[in-house]
């Protein structure tokens, strides 16, 4: 069987390759571990779900975790409606931050605990000087291949007497000092390289808020009263065992991308994520198996993905690019 599943994993990573930032090239450690599962009375998925949110939470830094099934948007608006409060800063970078910034406005507008947003662009950080109840941003900002330092963002947050809420959707596992954070929300399918259709919100302290509508309302999810993402979970159980070796592939990959394009970088080292790079040329596919990421962001040049040969683990050596020519 498992000679079986690992030809089966070869012959379709073989079809297809990925630019994208999530999910990864599929694993045979994401079909291993499916089985049939329920979420009450199930001592067998209960087992593996114990060990996989044990696993995330030491990721995350953080000490406590819901499970929810969904896209990682789906636990950013649960995370905002049910921590935020008072006065908000919304670093803005891109694309995702301007999600958090409807996320924000729409809680505001709902539920009436945050009263004030302040919706300013990383590069006048410096600048601001008043406080703030909680400071929200995306650590990598996908759309346009970004990164601020978690530490950063912590640096602001002592500044400003705040709180630092965190989109950890491009950053979890692959960059470092989530710890920093006070609440963070992500999924099991991008850094974390699990199937599609779980998401996670990680914590110390207690949400802030009481929220009425049932799927919004962070304690129904804690408490397990709707189905959760038990094949999104079963499928992160053995990868998150040996997790190093699935993320030294998006390293090394990195590496090695930034050394190709080296003449064509937009950042300095200190604002390069791990998970993808923008480079100011147009990249283009050699065949019409190779799928590229298209950003929503307005760029004159190409955001490239480093998931494609998570596969490969510790054999990975950035040959996937191969397939790529500049344009």
């Amino acid at each position: 069987m498992k000679k079986t599943i690992l030809n089966f994993v070869k012959h379709q990573n073989f079809k297809k390759k990925l630019f994208t930032p999530g999910p990864a090239s599929l694993l045979s450690e994401n079909i291993s571990s499916l089985e049939p599962c329920f979420g009450r009375g199930d001592q067998s998925y209960e087992k593996i779900e114990k060990e996989v949110l044990k696993k995330i939470l030491g990721i995350s830094g953080q000490k406590k975790i819901a499970r929810l099934q969904g896209a990682a948007s789906f636990a950013l608006e649960v995370m905002v409606s049910n921590f935020l409060y008072g006065k908000v800063l919304i670093i803005k970078t891109g694309v995702y931050s301007d999600r958090l910034n409807y996320m924000c406005e729409t809680s505001k507008l709902h539920f009436r605990y945050i009263k004030e947003i302040k919706y300013i662009k990383f590069e006048h950080l410096e600048n601001i000087t008043e406080k703030f109840d909680w400071i929200i941003g995306c650590p990598v900002e996908t759309s346009i291949g970004f990164r601020i330092p978690i530490k950063d963002l912590y640096k602001l947050k002592k500044r400003l007497k705040a709180k630092l809420a965190l989109d950890a959707t491009a950053s979890i596992g692959l960059e470092i000092d989530h710890n920093l954070a006070d609440v963070m929300g992500f999924s099991s399918c991008k850094g974390l390289f699990g199937l599609t259709g779980g998401a996670f919100i990680c914590f110390n302290d207690k949400q802030n808020n009481e929220i009425k509508p049932f799927n919004f309302n962070l304690a129904n999810h804690l408490e397990k009263k709707m189905t959760g993402p038990y094949h999104s979970i079963c499928s992160l159980y053995e990868i998150l065992k040996n997790y190093n070796d699935f993320s030294y592939a998006v390293k090394i990959n990195k590496k090695i991308f930034l050394k190709k394009m080296k003449n064509f970088l937009n950042y300095t080292n200190y604002h390069q994520p791990n998970l993808c790079t923008l480079v100011n040329k147009k990249i283009k596919a050699k065949k019409n198996n190779i799928i590229l990421y298209q950003s929503r962001a307005d760029i004159t040049g190409s955001v490239v993905c480093h998931l494609g040969e998570v596969h490969l683990k510790r054999k990975a050596k950035g040959k996937i690019f191969d397939n790529l020519i500049l344009d």
